[in-house]
């Protein structure tokens, strides 16, 4: 979510916030799609580009695209036709078949598993990890900077920034606001929960629910307000609960370390990066809600009259579950990269973040192998509406020692004039380290349970519409490399001279103020510029064998 919940409701309580009409307007389902010279809608052109290659008579070649995520529904009607299946491994049989370390990776990896089949939900924030891992050593008595090592004077600046992050001012100020609201809003909704017979809701529940109860109205108005701030319809008290909590358990950690969520079912060696194969094979579990949503973007399955449709028209999803209800481990990311390459992926797509890193290197180490290997990597900015050129927004493009990742694409989050403005206002942004925006805003895609659908917001939604146009570009131009297609994509990108709104702010800029590009992410122009390239990738022609079968699988 965009905007800090004890920031609502802090004017809420104040009087300060009035609940008019909102302005964003209905927009289409598929309005990230479409082309503003034929709709008006700031979409990326998709159905120009796909005519443009029907003209060509362009042929597709099929693209993995790994997301590294939550999890997926592998039983939704629009994603279970385009899943990757491991040709090499015989379902559900309990062995490894391919001697890759992990057994039963039918459909990819669960790196948040343990062998018990057991899976971590939620998890600690690393900002909180760091505090406690160091407040041992420093605790409030910090070495003046001058006497020690240049190494230590590194770790002493993680610690300070950790140190203000958990027990900072701001922080302080947010969990004494939250600990005044949720007996107010809990009051309200006890009463909305009551008179709509339901113990979950959401806005749009809530749009023709009248009460006369003052607290139930309270918590109405305050969940309606949620949604207009965000853009999205999808939130629920269940939502705004969780985050309550989440908040409260991160204040703890000034006092109590985190719990090791994690650590209590992967069981593995965190501090030991070749201590590899641990986890388990369960993809879907219990929440995969934001992975799945992000798959649809890509690879929904096209032109079926069920739900959206994707981007691309022929990938296959491979999920690497390593992102839980936290922050997501380095150790676990770094993995998730290097089996996503070892296993073929083509594009990698990457909707999580934190602000910090303590094991960065084996991160860093991943994204130079995937970069060896011609393997592209698609990365959300990010949801602070801040400036990432100048604060931390992990993983990142930057290697330790100054180098930069030439395979790598940071998206920001773009929207519509008829839904919130051409910048959403939740996007982080950087001249240096965004490289384009792309639609983020109100996003129509899959989710799980049911075969349903929905719409969320988010750079997380933005990183998908980029690796979804992205492994379009390698199905008709399999020769590109990463490194083209990165090109591609930025110098195709449509750049705007109106002045646009700083992400959380009414100040105006220019788009080029925000990001490397200046502009908004366009499929026609991208393939168009893709058909004039001569492709650097050799290609090799492979006959997969067929996924193996058993008569007693399973699942």
């Amino acid at each position: 979510m965009k905007k800090q919940l004890y920031v609502l409701f802090a004017s809420l309580l104040a009087g300060t916030l009035s609940f008019g009409q909102s302005a964003t307007t209905s927009v289409p389902e598929n309005w990230h799609q479409l082309d503003r010279s034929a709709t008006g809608y700031y979409g990326i052109s998709l159905d120009k580009a796909y005519s443009f290659i029907k003209t060509k008579k362009l042929k597709s070649k099929q693209v993995l695209v790994a997301v590294i995520d939550s999890g997926i529904d592998t039983l939704h009607e629009d994603l279970k036709p385009v899943l990757w299946t491991n040709p090499k491994e015989i379902p559900f049989n309990g062995i490894d078949d391919d001697n890759n370390g992990y057994v039963d990776d039918v459909h990819g990896w669960n790196f948040l598993g343990g062998k018990d089949g057991r899976n971590v939900t939620r998890d600690s924030y690393e900002a909180a990890r760091v505090y406690n891992s160091m407040k041992t050593k420093y605790g409030t008595l910090i070495p003046d900077e001058s006497s020690v090592s240049d190494a230590e004077k590194g770790d002493i600046e993680v610690y300070k920034k950790a140190q203000q992050k958990i027990v900072g001012d701001a922080n302080q100020m947010e969990i004494a606001f939250i600990k005044r609201m949720l007996p107010v809003f809990l009051k309200g909704d006890s009463v909305v929960m009551k008179e709509m017979g339901k113990e979950e809701y959401g806005c749009k529940d809530l749009e023709n629910y009248t009460t006369a109860n003052s607290s139930a109205k309270f918590t109405k108005m305050y969940l309606l307000e949620l949604c207009k701030e965000n853009n999205s319809d999808e939130i629920s008290n269940s939502d705004i609960k969780n985050q309550f909590e989440s908040t409260l358990k991160k204040a703890e950690a000034a006092e109590i370390a985190p719990e090791a969520f994690r650590k209590d079912v992967v069981k593995d060696n965190e501090a030991d990066i070749n201590d590899r194969f641990y986890g388990n094979n369960d993809i879907m579990t219990s929440t995969s809600m934001h992975g799945t949503h992000c798959s649809g973007i890509i690879a929904g399955v096209r032109n079926n009259e069920k739900g959206g449709d994707g981007i691309a028209d022929n990938v296959r999803i491979m999920m690497l579950r390593a992102v839980p209800d936290g922050d997501e481990h380095d150790k676990d990311i770094a993995l998730a990269i290097r089996y996503a390459v070892d296993n073929g992926a083509q594009v990698i797509s990457m909707s999580f973040g934190k602000d910090f890193s303590p094991e960065k290197q084996w991160v860093d180490d991943a994204v130079k192998y995937a970069e060896k290997k011609g393997v592209l990597l698609v990365h959300a900015a990010g949801n602070d509406s801040k400036n990432i050129d100048s604060t931390d927004n992990f993983p990142t493009v930057n290697f330790l020692g100054g180098k930069r990742a030439n395979n790598w694409i940071k998206v920001g989050a773009s929207g519509d004039p008829m839904n919130g403005g051409i910048t959403a206002n939740f996007s982080n942004y950087g001249k240096r380290d965004v490289d384009v925006f792309a639609p983020g805003v109100r996003i129509f895609a899959t989710l799980p349970g049911g075969n349903r659908y929905g719409k969320l917001s988010g750079t997380s939604m933005a990183c998908p519409v980029v690796a979804g146009t992205a492994a379009l570009l390698l199905e008709y131009f399999p020769t590109l490399s990463a490194k083209q297609v990165k090109y591609v994509i930025e110098k195709s990108a449509t750049t705007l001279d109106i002045d646009v709104n700083i992400p959380g702010t009414t100040d105006k800029v220019k788009l080029g103020e925000l990001s490397k590009t200046g502009g908004l992410l366009n499929a026609f122009e991208a393939v168009k510029l893709a058909s004039t390239l001569k492709g650097e990738r050799t290609v090799k022609k492979e006959v997969l064998p067929k996924p193996k079968l058993t008569k007693n699988k399973k699942g």
